[in-house]
């Protein structure tokens, strides 16, 4: 998924408005919170909730936010939410496919949400199934490159079960199967490898390649879908090559 993760990893690295911000950190919370319900609030026994919260720190989300979304979660202090997941299916601009994963305590609202982003940026909703079966649920760690060569990444992990290693630019993005995501991630860190993220996302099996035109109406798309507090994570199956990335950041 190049494009669409060169492009997430530039999203991030830009000076984040201090609105986008505050709705980042909230999903990283709920995320942790989750996690910490569903598989309890010790993260050396929760692998979920591990990732969660290194992605969180990642992002500057303060540890007194962090601690107090485990215990929420964990049910050791009230106050917790419970969140249902929510996959909304459809197509954006040039026939993109569109994954949306909602994380919300209010179904209507969600869906409201979804369908007005999608409607008013040239997407249309699917029924459930009819985009899902161009994705394949992978386990996906990124990898800041720093000083770092492929090798040596594929090297750290091969043995744990990981499929390919891609270069985003700036960083690696290591894919395999979902169930061998913790090994892989876990293969990183005893060879001293540090990692920005590790988590199962939803990868698509074909792209569609997108010229700068396409490309903005995508990334306008998806940034009103991600303004909805209830949309957890977008998944596209679009391709963007350097070039018209180039353009579309000037």
């Amino acid at each position: 998924m190049s494009g669409h993760s060169k492009w997430a990893t530039t999203k991030h690295k830009k000076a984040v408005i201090d609105a986008k911000r505050g709705k980042l950190f909230a999903k990283l919370i709920k995320n942790i919170e989750v996690a910490a319900r569903t598989g309890g609030p010790d993260p050396e026994g929760n692998p979920t909730l591990f990732d969660a919260i290194q992605k969180a720190k990642k992002q500057s989300v303060p540890n007194k936010n962090i601690d107090s979304a485990v215990k929420r979660g964990g049910g050791l202090e009230g106050g917790g939410v419970d969140y249902e997941t929510i996959m909304y299916e459809g197509y954006g601009p040039n026939g993109v496919a569109v994954l949306i994963e909602c994380l919300t305590d209010n179904r209507n609202r969600a869906a409201s949400d979804v369908r007005v982003a999608m409607t008013r940026n040239g997407g249309s909703m699917a029924d459930p199934g009819s985009v899902s079966y161009l994705f394949n649920r992978k386990g996906v760690v990124i990898v800041p490159k720093g000083e770092l060569s492929e090798d040596d990444v594929l090297g750290a992990v091969l043995e744990a079960g990981a499929e390919e290693v891609n270069d985003l630019g700036e960083s690696f993005e290591v894919l395999s199967e979902a169930t061998d995501l913790v090994a892989v991630r876990t293969a990183l860190q005893e060879a001293g490898i540090d990692y920005d993220s590790a988590e199962a996302n939803f990868v698509p099996t074909m792209q569609v390649e997108l010229d700068e035109e396409g490309a903005r109406k995508i990334f306008k798309l998806i940034d009103a879908l991600e303004d909805s507090d209830d949309v957890q994570n977008v998944f596209a199956n679009f391709d963007v090559s350097d070039e018209v990335m180039e353009k579309v950041d000037a």
